[in-house]
């Protein structure tokens, strides 16, 4: 994907729609909205799920398996790059002529006659944009969204809604967020991922710089977090552009900064209690309370950016704030999982080590005085696991008691020598296993934990079945 990225085709001209991997948390949203509107859509998936189901239910032929088959009633064929290039729909496809496009650009086209919000960033993004969905919503906007997870509150991770406005997760693993001009960019952090596909930290940083300049481009605001290295360098260089940028971060910013196209909004703490905190947003001159029913000053500032891309569209800053105390949060994202025998136990994507550090600091404000938290990682990719097997075991470290789980290959084969054993030998204290096998997992902690403790089992794989295992084990024990 280039900056320079191919045309998006409207979604009305799109024809019968069938997607590869219907089940998949991007995919789902963008098929639920495109059957709010009418569009036939079909699909295939390699296992049958509730979203399947949900799917169904809305319209969809989903079939479970993948046949050359299927695709022989559609138009256009969908893809992620989870997609192997011998998948037989997509062969089929290429076969009959077939239009076919990623993911991406058919959520792009969801959102040719919207105003658009991308919610870009190494981190945070799902949270976000569900944040700002929720927000907008508060202020009456009813935005039509696709979502990464899944909204706690309501089950949903997409809705097509009555405003002008839609919010979607953008996402950079493969430079795809390159398709879209947005009416606002949010870049919430930079850092080096997916290297698989970038090779470098470099050519992440200027992704992301392309990104910055097709919203300025566009005559977007670009909404970008001041306390991250990577996103604040792209702020300036936007605004030097000439392009509108709202900078949010919890530090004094220099006045000599800000001008009538730099709007600076400052993130002052007032009081963090259990999984309650409650700041000040200061905004334009004008002062914002924020309560939040999330822990950890991650979530502030994801929460700021949410009410920054609220102003940036011309609603009421203090109205959207007021809705995010209403935000009960988004499945697999710190998402209490349920309690026995006196221990919390909650579940988390976190993924990267800049994502554990923020999961774990925050697990440690909440735990009860004198509570260990514990720790259940599984590694995501072969590649991440061996790029960051130092930062992986640094950040698991901040736990009391470790765990790591094998590597979920996702989309990758096997590389010899990289499990989850080389990010065990990294964390710096003896409290740490490896254990390869889930049935390990359950037993291991029942010896460890106490009362007062928190588990997290953490990973963007299968490990968030664990969670219900533990909690009846505890209950048992």
């Amino acid at each position: 994907m280039t900056e320079a990225a191919d045309a998006i085709v409207p979604a009305a001209r799109l024809g019968r729609v069938h997607f590869i991997g219907i089940g998949g948390a991007g995919m789902s949203g963008i098929a639920r909205v495109m059957l709010a509107r009418g569009i036939e859509v079909s699909g295939s998936d390699a296992r049958d799920s509730d979203v399947v189901t949900g799917l169904r239910a809305l319209g969809a032929h989903v079939d479970i398996g993948h046949a050359g088959d299927a695709v022989d009633a559609a138009q256009t064929v969908v893809v992620s790059s989870a997609i192997r290039a011998d998948n037989p729909e997509l062969t089929r496809a290429r076969e009959r002529g077939l239009r076919i496009i990623h993911r991406s650009a058919a959520l792009g086209a969801l959102m040719t006659d919207r105003r658009a919000v991308a919610v870009a960033g190494t981190h945070g993004k799902t949270t976000t944009t569900s944040m700002t969905t929720v927000a907008l919503q508060a202020c009456a906007a009813d935005p039509s969204f696709v979502i990464g997870g899944i909204l706690t509150a309501t089950g949903a991770n997409a809705h097509e809604g009555t405003g002008d406005v839609f919010v979607a997760e953008a996402d950079e693993s493969d430079g795809s967020f390159l398709l879209y001009s947005p009416a606002v960019g949010i870049v919430t952090n930079v850092e080096a991922d997916h290297l698989d596909h970038y090779g470098t930290a470099e050519a992440v940083d200027e992704a992301f710089h392309a990104f910055a300049r097709r919203v300025a481009d566009s005559g977007g605001t670009l909404v970008a977090c001041l306390d991250d290295p990577g996103a604040r360098a792209i702020a300036h260089a936007a605004a030097a552009r000439g392009a509108d940028v709202i900078g949010y971060g919890t530090a004094q910013q220099d006045p000599a900064a800000a001008s009538a196209s730099f709007r600076t909004a400052r993130v002052v703490p007032v009081e963090a209690r259990g999984q309650s905190q409650t700041f000040t947003l200061t905004l334009d001159g004008d002062d914002i309370a924020v309560r939040l029913n999330q822990p950890g000053g991650y979530n502030a500032l994801n929460a700021a950016a949410a009410v920054c891309t609220a102003a940036a569209l011309g609603y009421d800053p203090a109205q959207a704030a007021a809705g995010l105390s209403g935000f009960h949060g988004t499945r697999r994202r710190f998402e209490f999982r349920g309690q026995a025998a006196g221990v919390r136990v909650y579940d988390d994507y976190a993924h990267h080590p800049t994502e554990i550090t923020a999961l774990l600091t925050a697990a440690k404000d909440v735990v009860d005085p004198g509570g260990r938290v514990h720790v259940v990682f599984q590694p995501h990719l072969f590649s991440r696991t061996q790029n960051f097997r130092e930062e992986f075991g640094r950040a698991l470290g901040i736990a009391d008691d470790v765990v790591v789980l094998d590597v979920f290959p996702a989309r990758e084969d096997p590389v010899p020598g990289v499990t989850g054993a080389i990010v065990a030998d990294e964390v710096p204290h003896d409290s740490v296993a490896f254990l390869p096998a889930f049935t390990q997992v359950v037993p291991h902690l029942l010896d460890r934990v106490r009362p007062g403790d928190i588990v997290l089992t953490v990973g963007a794989g299968d490990v968030t079945v664990l969670g219900p295992e533990i909690v009846e084990a505890l209950g048992g024990a």
